[in-house]
């Protein structure tokens, strides 16, 4: 019995047709076609394909293909043809060339008078021969065809000389099909998918059409999807790895570093004293940076005493102190230091020491004191030294902030 079919003879189609072909497999390809392929499944839930087998006899020219359902597309507007082989078929390959070898592929071919001028109206396995020569090439399908598999004969075979090597020159074309909505067992190459949102199982991992790519599932939804994977993005929120080895993230528009490179940030420091006249740069300068990462501030700062800085007017007693630039956590993270160097141009020296961070008028550094193991006294216009032009102030650390 050969290939079974239905809504293509002009008239015969018996209800047993009709009811071997009913496959309710249509996977859509674009709006009018559907995916030809091979419905997947075997007898014992081994195989992800069984239907169409060819199982070759050794030494032979002979092979069987066995009973299988496919849907086979025609033009766009002709239509799918869904097919039945419901029992074995015997296959004869004709014996090799002299000289050269060949390639045939077998095929499930569809003749639709109304479409091909065939003069049929029928379905049928058949194998189309290919041209011998020093390197074999495909022959062209004819038709409205589902290649099975891809037969090397080798020069000079035949059923008496040695026959068809079925392990080794034999190449499974047959292709997977299921119903829309259904997931797509892998077998050979699937190509791209029909809409986003098609899931296919590659033999391990699931895997979704995103739009451009087949992308892991479920590590690209909520998970980082693997560098190279992904081009377009799946929504708002997903993640990959970048080729850089840097994370990225899609924003609604593009893939962004989601790896925050560290990068200064200036502020503008307010320089307090305890008592007295409030202090005035003047034409000195005091600067700020910072860097936050999270809770954790590094923060510099730097005065540099003018001509036309206030020390005079200052009050001798006046501890001096400098916002820092977010408030620091409280508790015994007040206690923590950041580092002072005092410079005086007079005499080209340093003074060394420490200031502890206060969450005082929004966060500052205040009492300062040297680190020479001597008495604590906070620095003021006098103290470790009396300050003049060109002098400057450094303070530098990390401290942990409230927020």
């Amino acid at each position: 019995m050969n290939l079974r079919s239905s809504w293509v003879a002009e008239t015969g189609q018996t209800r047993e047709d009709t009811r071997l072909t009913q496959l309710g497999a249509t996977t859509p390809a674009n709006p009018l076609d559907v995916r030809s392929g091979i419905l997947p499944g075997s007898y014992d839930g081994q195989y992800r394909l069984s239907g169409f087998w060819l199982e070759g006899g050794a030494g032979t020219m002979a092979a069987t293909l066995h009973e299988g359902r496919a849907v086979v597309q025609g033009g766009s507007t002709q239509g799918a043809y869904p097919v039945t082989l419901p029992e074995p078929l015997p296959l004869t390959f004709a014996d090799g060339d002299a000289q050269y070898a060949r390639i045939d592929v077998v095929v499930l071919r569809i003749y639709d008078n109304m479409y091909d001028d065939s003069g049929f109206t029928k379905a049928a396995v058949e194998i189309v021969k290919g041209t011998p020569a020093a390197t074999p090439a495909l022959p062209t399908l004819p038709g409205v065809t589902l290649p099975l598999y891809q037969v090397r004969v080798r020069a000079g075979i035949s059923a008496g000389n040695g026959g068809v090597n079925w392990n080794s020159d034999v190449t499974d074309l047959r292709t997977p099909t299921v119903a829309v909505g259904g997931i797509l067992p892998v077998v050979g190459e699937t190509g791209n998918g029909a809409y986003p949102g098609q899931y296919r199982d590659s033999g391990g991992a699931l895997q979704r059409w995103d739009g451009s790519a087949w992308v892991p599932y479920p590590l690209a939804l909520g998970g980082i999807a693997p560098a190279g994977s992904v081009t377009a993005a799946s929504y708002t929120g997903q993640y990959r790895d970048g080729a850089d080895g840097l994370l990225q993230r899609w924003d609604g528009s593009a893939w962004v570093s989601y790896q925050r490179v560290p990068s200064w940030t200036n502020y503008t420091p307010v320089w307090y004293s305890s008592t007295g006249t409030a202090p005035v740069v003047g034409n000195g300068s005091l600067n700020g940076r910072y860097v936050k990462l999270g809770n954790l501030v590094h923060v510099r700062l730097r005065l540099a005493i003018g001509s036309t800085t206030n020390l005079a007017a200052l009050d001798t007693a006046g501890a001096w102190s400098f916002s820092l630039p977010f408030l620091p956590a409280t508790g015994w993270m007040t206690d923590i230091l950041l580092n002072v160097v005092g410079f005086s141009s007079n005499g080209f020296k340093f003074f060394q020491g420490a200031a502890q961070v206060s969450a005082a008028n929004g966060g500052v550094v205040n009492r300062f004191t040297v680190t020479s193991g001597a008495a604590a006294a906070s620095w003021t216009k006098a103290v470790p030294y009396t300050w003049q032009a060109t002098d400057v102030l450094s303070i530098w650390g990390d401290y942990e902030s409230a927020a």
